[in-house]
């Protein structure tokens, strides 16, 4: 008998099940901070995922161009079937139309709190720079 594809079980790690022993990892930016969940960001980093992010957002918005010509499909003849395919996939492509406007929003945000993040980066920056200003000679 050929192998059988595998089945849906519940509890069952897929990737031991199916020999995948490549174990994805997370993102690539950043050092991973010990002492709790997250990452620390130096300025540079902080600067591309902002980049990132904002491209991702384009990138979506693009697509919500194009997605437009699915909302507006029109049927390709006029019996019953051409009208009932055209509203299925009228109905498709405004949902992808708010699926891309809902991601194009959440990529904003993202970008939103690196920048936020540079702005306390920066803020830091200046402080330790103020403090180290102050110490008396020799010192610093």
């Amino acid at each position: 008998m050929p192998d059988e594809p595998p089945v849906y079980k519940p509890g069952v790690n897929w990737g031991d099940a199916l020999g995948i022993t490549d174990r994805p990892t997370g993102g690539s930016y950043g050092t991973p901070v010990a002492e709790g969940a997250g990452f620390k960001y130096d300025e540079a980093t902080l600067h591309e995922l902002v980049k990132e992010w904002r491209a991702l957002a384009n990138e979506y918005a693009d697509d919500l161009d194009q997605a437009r010509a699915i909302a507006v499909a029109q049927p390709p003849g006029r019996e019953y079937a051409s009208g009932g395919n055209a509203e299925i996939t009228q109905k498709s492509g405004a949902a992808l139309e708010d699926a891309l406007r809902h991601r194009i929003a959440y990529c904003k945000n993202m970008a939103s709190k690196y920048l936020t993040a540079l702005g306390k980066y920066a803020t830091a920056e200046e402080h330790a720079k103020s403090v180290v200003n102050q110490l008396p000679e020799g010192i610093a």
